[in-house]
Order: C-alpha cells, then structure tokens, then sequence
C-alpha cells in the first residue's frame, strides 16, 4: 500500500524504527524527540521547483528555496577542497574575522548562516546546491520577515538598532569582500531584535561608481524616509554624508549609538538577578562558581547589574579554584569599571567599553596563570576556568524627546571556553556566544566544514581557557546587547546547556518568568532539577537576568510581596543601591486646571403633581434628565480624582511618573507634565 504521509527519521543511531511522520514531535519507537532542519538553498532556477518535490532523496521542497532535511541525523554531502563561494561563511563562524577576533556585535549564532552541506542540483543546470543552516527560518519551515515588511511597526528604539547591527555586519563583511549583502533589503531578515542574513553575496561581482558604504547608505533611504518622526530628523542628517560620501565609517557609528543609546532611554529599565549552583547527582567536587549565589548578600553593589558563571578545569583542586579565583577577581575589576564610567560626562563608546573589560578579563587571567606558574603546574594539571558574564552599564544620556535618562540600557556579555550565554523573550531563546572549542577553530581555519567537524571524537575539546596561557594569547569574545524589550538573560555552564537542553526547554521556565506566573528563583531550581534529571554527569551553574521595559503601572495589591518578580522602582546610583527619591515639585498647570474646573449644571424645575404612570409630557422630560445629571456628575468626580492622583504621583514619586509619560503617544506627551525629578 503506497502512503502519501511525509514521513521524517529520528536522529537517534540505534533507533529500530526510525521512519516517523513529519508533525510528530517525539519519535513513535524511541521517544527521542524529532528534529525538524530547515535548509536554505542556493542555485539556479530553485525557486521554480515546485512544493513537496524531493531532491536526492533526502530534502523535501516545503516552500520556494526552502528545504527540510528528512535525514537530520544523516552528515550531509561535504568537500574535501574549501574554497570560492564558502570560504566566507566558514572564516566568520563565531563572529571572528581576519581582521579582528571580537566584535560588539552578538555572535554569527545571531546574525549569519553556516554552510550545511550540498547536494546535486535538480534543475538542467550542473553542479552542486549549496545548503546553508542557521538561515533566519523559524520552526515553521517559514521565513522570518524582512526588514522592510516590519520597520514601519518597530519602535524607534528597534529601527535605529536594526541599523546599528547593519553598520557594523558592513564592517566585518567589507574584510571578506560580502558587504554586498546588506544592499538587498529582502535579503535582510529581522528575528525580534535582530538582524539575520539570508545569504552572503560576494561584492566584486557589483559594478557601481559608488563606494561600499554610499551604496549601504542608498539601501537605507527607503527605510530612513519612513522611519518614526522622533528619529527621522536625526537619521537623515547621519544619512546626508554618507550619501555623499564623505562620511567616515567612525564617525557615522558614534553618531548613530548615540541615538541608538537616547531612544532606547526613552523607556525604564528593572532588573531582578538570581543564581545558583549545583553538585549534580554524582558524588564529586563542585567545580563551578557563579555570582551571586547563595552565600552572596543582596546589599553587594555590583547586583542586579553583574551576572557570571565559571566552570573550573584542571587538576586536583584546580578547576574549584580557579573559578572562585576568577569570579572575585572579576567582580573587583567591574566595580572599578562602573565606578570610572559613572563618572564621565558622556556615554562612553561601545568600542572603548569592550576594551576595558578586555583588558580586565586579561588581568584575572593573568593572575590565576601565575598561580599556576608558582605551583609549577604543567600540561593538563595546570587550572583554568571558563566565563561568561553579563554587565549592565548604566550610563546617562538624554533621550531622544529631551528626558535626562539615567540608563541607556547597554547589556555587554563576554565569554571565553564553553560556558554560556542565552538570551530569551517571549518569542524566542537566542543563544549569543560561541563555544571555544576544536569545532570552532577547524571551521574558522577552513579545514572542516560544521557538520564533518563536529563528529571529531574531540570536537568539544576546549582550544582556550582563563588561566590556562597567557593574557596576551587570550581571545576575549565582547558583544554588546541593547535591551529594547522584556527578557531573561541565561548564563550556565555546560552542566545546564550540554544535550540542547535550553533550547528544548526554555519555553517551560523562562515564559512563566517573563509572564509573572513564577518567581525567578522558583524558576531558576526547577531548571537545575530538570538538568540533574537529563544531564546529572556533571556540575550544573547558572545566573539568571531578568530585564524589564516595559512600562510599571500602579495596581492597588494586598500583599506587596505577591507582586510578580520584586521589581526595582526608584534610582538606581552608581553603586547598585536602590533609592526612592521624594523631590517636591510644583503642582502642573494641566493638572491644577482641572482640579479648579467649575461646571454648573442647570437648575432642575419643580417636580410637578402627576399621574405615577405617565410616561408623556414633563414627566418624560423629568426622567431623562435626572440620569444626565449622575453622569455629568460622576464624570467631574472621575475627572477630580483622576487629576488629584496625578498631583499625589507626580509630588511624591516623580522619576516614575515621568517614566510613564514617556510611554504616551508623541501627541500626548507635549501636554504631560514635567516634572523634577
């Protein structure tokens, strides 16, 4: 009997029956879970290829150019010569090209595809397809839209960093020749935050009589012409010059973060941070060390701003203190890194900011190498310690509409080893960083594609370390994220993120988090309890972030503490300490306008005698005027009470009030009070 059901196979190797249908989510026989892999393909003529044609008796046409891979657990058709069109998706895997070995922007992970294999072409046409992974498809098997389909309903906020990301993907793919990618705006896709690529696109092949970043400015006038009016102005006079070209690639990025850094002021920003660490179920030594913990007090002044997790290696003892080392080092360099830029006068650049915690990273690593030095370590017993970090620099800046904000909402993550960073919202879990491992290093020097890589007995071996060498031959990897909407930032160690588990799981403990139905700490060990069930082999850390945007209302509650995630309210100083400050402040003319509103109503004629069930004449009259003068009546006390609450708010928490004018329509906001703050 011949089925028409699309079947797909499980990955598992020793699966008995693999043959599953596609929509299943577990395999029928094993219970393993399916993985469903959307490829992007590129040729000739594919797009003509009709919808649920299979090609090489493997990958199954589900929509013009996009393939699902029917075999996941198959390694696709690779080359033994690497060369021509992938050589540049392969040297900027992980965000390192030759020119620079960190980049402010979040990881290739984000940002690019990677090639997945080939295949025979189907079309009359010879050669190979090439199959590209990690290309912006969702879990659909459908694209994600491109930028112009959703820049007219994206923030300000969001369109300027749209461009940012752009600006600085133009620099690192100038050095490979495949800035060209960034002039076709459908080629462009945006996935919430971010900017994802759907193909690289070698720039020699153009022929124009424009410069490289001329032609990047003329693929920004459709979208500059439309974009929100707050930044429009701003954004043509930044576009000007370039369009000439007489712009410098430096001085158009310090003027664009600056307003990438005053519109995403125009909101607050809370944080609520927890941590913990776990032995797992095996009986052995806790290698690992996060802050905070436990045993950290919540008065330290780096929280909720600093997040890190540490996974010790090397040695009896080594790895337990080599992560302990690292983490209050660390803390003691960020603290005087805060404290230096809460003392500048200007946003300090995002470039000047990576170096510094470069250079800190530098020192921590130097001083667990010399430990190592003096107890005359070699080899495999010498410590080390992974890293990842999160640091939230606040720094001041005024906003777009004119607010003298305090946060410019720059969350900066630098990781070295295999420990690391996710970033999750309500629609997505985004993993930022890139493992330091073997994979990495024979895919970035192009003697392995990913997918034949990563079946090297050693592929997770780690390449580097904290500690391990020293700081001069240490690759940081810094990025910067700007929060532009509520989200939970993840660090953990490889005792959490080992089998995909984040990424299977993070529907199950981040969206109640962000959605108020748990706490973050309840959150946080349900996680740990679920990572000792899957993968108990091995010490389990992790810190979790919890940034929010969105506007705070006042809800009257019985129980205070029933409020979802303690959010901070207040001024957050320098120090991370909270305050709440009580400036008074003059009543505004809006509101005391309607407090003295005096509006007479008619007096009512005498009720005259009348038939009690007459429903004509004056008594009608009568009767329709009476419910008119409780509404007009309840509408002056509604207007009265509305307008007092806005004095008592304005007078006595005047930071948060004006936070929620910020977060009026344009029009609005030019009657809305100002208030000192």
């Amino acid at each position: 009997m011949i089925t028409t059901e699309r079947i797909i196979h499980c990955v598992n190797p020793i699966c008995s029956h693999p043959i599953n249908f596609v929509g299943s989510r577990v395999c029928a026989n094993c219970q393993t879970p399916i993985i469903y892999r959307y490829v992007w393909a590129i040729g000739e003529n594919l797009s003509k290829i009709p919808v649920g044609k299979i090609i090489g008796d493997r990958y199954e046409v589900v929509a013009p150019q996009i393939w699902l891979d029917k075999q996941p657990g198959e390694i696709p058709e690779t080359k033994e010569e690497l060369t021509g069109e992938i050589i540049p998706y392969l040297r900027l895997y992980g965000m390192r090209s030759q020119k620079q070995q960190s980049s402010p922007l979040p990881s290739a992970l984000s940002h690019l595809p990677q090639v997945y294999g080939f295949v025979d072409s189907p079309s009359e046409t010879a050669g190979k397809v090439i199959l590209l992974e990690n290309a912006p498809i969702n879990e659909n098997g459908k694209l994600y839209p491109s930028i112009m389909e959703m820049w007219e309903q994206a923030t300000p906020v969001r369109q300027v960093y749209w461009l940012w990301q752009i600006l600085q993907l133009w620099q690192l793919l100038s050095d490979l020749d495949v800035e060209a990618s960034l002039f076709l705006p459908n080629n462009i896709r945006v996935q919430g935050w971010c900017v994802r690529l759907l193909e690289l696109m070698t720039t020699s092949r153009i022929h124009t009589p424009v410069t490289s970043l001329q032609r990047l400015g003329e693929s920004w006038q459709p979208l500059v012409a439309i974009a929100h009016p707050s930044i429009a102005e701003q954004l043509q006079n930044i576009l000007s010059p370039v369009l000439q070209g007489t712009a410098k690639f430096a001085e158009i990025s310090k003027q664009i973060n600056l307003l990438l850094l005053s519109s995403a002021a125009e909101f607050p920003i809370a944080l609520k941070v927890a941590g913990a660490t776990d032995i797992g179920i095996e009986p052995r030594r806790n290698e690992d060390a996060c802050f905070p913990s436990n045993e950290d007090s919540i008065e330290d002044p780096l929280l909720p701003r600093v997040s890190i997790v540490c996974d010790g290696i090397g040695g009896h003892e080594g790895g337990e203190v080599a992560s302990q080392l690292a983490v209050q080092s660390m803390k003691l360099q960020i603290r005087a890194l805060l404290t230096e830029v809460a003392q500048q006068s200007e946003p300090v650049p995002p470039e000047l900011l990576q170096q510094q915690i470069e250079a800190s990273l530098r020192v921590v690593n130097n001083l667990i190498c010399n430990a190592n030095n003096q107890q005359k370590r070699e080899g495999t017993q010498r410590m080390g310690t992974t890293l990842v970090m999160g640091i939230q620099v606040p720094q001041a800046v005024q906003s777009t509409m004119g607010w003298d904000a305090e946060n410019s909402h720059e969350l900066y993550i630098a990781s070295i080893g295999d420990s690391r960073v996710y970033w999750i919202t309500r629609d997505s879990c985004q993993q930022l960083t890139v493992d330091d491992d073997v994979l990495g290093r024979e895919v970035r020097s192009l003697r392995s594609m990913y997918r034949q890589a990563i079946q090297r007995p050693d592929a997770t071996a780690l390449t580097q370390a904290l500690g391990t060498k020293e700081g001069e031959n240490l690759h940081v990897a810094v990025q910067r994220l700007i929060v532009d909407e509520d989200g939970v930032l993840l660090l953990c160690s490889d005792g959490l993120s080992d089998n995909n588990l984040v990424e299977r799981s993070w529907q199950d403990f981040a969206l109640p988090i962000l959605n108020g139905q748990m706490t973050l700490e309840d959150g946080l060990y349900a996680w740990i309890r679920l990572a000792n069930q899957t993968n108990g082999h091995d010490n389990i850390s992790l810190v979790m972030t919890y940034c929010r945007v969105s506007p705070e209302y006042i809800i009257a509650t019985p129980q205070e503490e029933e409020l979802p995630l303690g959010i901070f309210e207040g001024k957050i100083e320098p120090d991370g300490e909270v305050k709440v400050e009580d400036d008074e402040s003059e009543l505004a003319d809006s509101s005391q306008a309607l407090l003295d509103l005096d509006l007479e109503l008619p007096d009512e004629a005498p009720v005259p005698a009348a038939n009690p069930v007459s429903t004509t004449g004056k008594n009608q009259n009568q009767k329709q005027r009476k419910p008119l003068a409780l509404l007009v009546g309840l509408l002056l006390l509604l207007l009265g009470s509305a307008s007092l609450g806005l004095f008592i708010w304005s007078r006595y928490n005047p930071r948060n009030f004006n936070q929620m004018c910020r977060q009026l329509p344009q029009s609005v906001q030019r009657i809305c009070p100002r208030v000192k703050s």
